[in-house]
């Protein structure tokens, strides 16, 4: 049976462009792949059939002498392109990279990695204080780090020379050995997967083209930050490997506690003690405030522990905008202790002189307990 033309094959003119034949390719094998036609015999050959014609024509050596004398120029061991030779394995090979690629992380264009590697991103944790949050706040913090080797300019080549491509890979970063009937490709193992190799290294970095050091940065935090905001400072990590760019510095922020304020988002909470004469009589307390003012509050006659009292606007600024949260003063009524004679005389009085109106709460639960245990007998 004589054996179908290879443009035939791919549904191709002779005039088809590299491009076309690849798409073709791309296109039939993804359709007769036998991964996707599981038991199908019939599409299994076409698979085959595709592959060795793609084999063929996408070399322009092999395809011109194709065109010339066709299927004859492959015969009697001339080409390679039949049955599962070197050239076969080297071909499912670019199957597997032009099918499963880019869902690997890369095409195959893209398989050598530059020496010119990106730095790592580093992480710096800054304490503030809230009345910073409040206000903001230009910091200056300290950052040991790897920057760029100034004696050969991050190339790690000693001054003068040059990084050469790697002899092992020929630049790409990977080799690749045949085995069978696939292709093994694995990083090189004389360059790391760069590429390049420095036959003459910097005497001050040892070749990595980046030296440790403390910097002094400026760090702008603006008024309203919460515990736990990240900021990102874009370029100001660890320098990039052999002249590659830097990573990015992420200050991480924790807030101090305060000694009078917990925070909720934009409001503040502040409990604030008071004298029973205090709330039972009415008065006025003065009170701190976030901005480092104070203010005073009224305290209606008898104001129970827990009464809250709202400040509004008195609160943490909103990050990035003008909009300020609330403060909640709660007040705690303080049970007299320690009491002098006369006062424990006074307060003696006081109970005396009071009644089911003075403390209403108090007389009505234990009357309904009264009851309660009345019922029972």
């Amino acid at each position: 049976m004589s054996k179908r033309d290879y443009y035939e094959t791919l549904g191709l003119s002779r005039s088809a462009s590299e491009q076309e034949l690849k798409s073709a390719y791309r296109r039939l094998a993804k359709e007769f792949h036998p991964d996707c036609n599981p038991g199908d015999e019939g599409a299994e050959i076409r698979f085959k059939e595709v592959s060795e014609a793609y084999e063929v024509l996408k070399d322009p050596q092999k395809r011109a002498a194709y065109d010339h004398f066709g299927h004859a120029a492959f015969e009697h061991g001339g080409g390679g392109a039949r049955g599962f030779g070197p050239d076969f394995a080297s071909s499912m090979s670019d199957i597997f990279d032009d099918l499963f690629g880019e869902f690997m992380g890369g095409r195959r264009g893209q398989r050598s990695r530059s020496s010119r590697e990106r730095g790592a991103d580093l992480r710096y944790n800054l304490e503030i204080t809230l009345s910073e949050a409040y206000e903001g706040k230009t910091a200056q913090i300290r950052v040991p780090t790897s920057v760029s080797c100034e004696t050969c300019s991050g190339t790690g080549a000693r001054a003068g020379t040059k990084p050469v491509t790697c002899p092992t890979c020929g630049g790409h970063g990977k080799v690749r050995a045949s085995q069978g009937f696939f292709t093994i490709e694995r990083t090189c193992p004389n360059c790391q997967g760069r590429g390049e190799t420095i036959e003459d290294p910097c005497g001050t970095c040892h070749g990595s083209g980046r030296v440790t050091k403390e910097r002094t940065l400026s760090v702008n935090i603006p008024p309203g930050v919460e515990d736990g905001t990240r900021i990102r400072l874009a370029g100001e990590g660890e320098a990039g490997l052999r002249g590659g760019p830097a990573g990015d510095l992420y200050i991480f922020l924790s807030l101090k506690p305060h000694e009078f304020f917990q925070r909720d988002g934009a409001d503040i909470f502040c409990k604030v003690p008071i004298a029973m004469t205090t709330a039972a009589l009415g008065g006025q307390i003065e009170v701190p405030t976030v901005d480092g003012g104070a203010t005073r509050i009224k305290i209606p006659e008898g104001s129970e522990s827990g009464k809250q009292f709202r400040l509004k606007g008195k609160g943490m600024p909103v990050l990035r905008s003008k909009v300020n949260g609330d403060m909640y003063i709660q007040v705690e009524v303080e049970t007299p202790k320690s009491l002098t004679k006369r006062q424990r005389e006074l307060l003696e009085e006081f109970e005396r002189e009071s009644h089911k109106e003075t403390s209403p709460e108090s007389h009505g639960f234990f009357a309904r307990v009264k009851d309660f245990f009345e019922g029972k007998s």
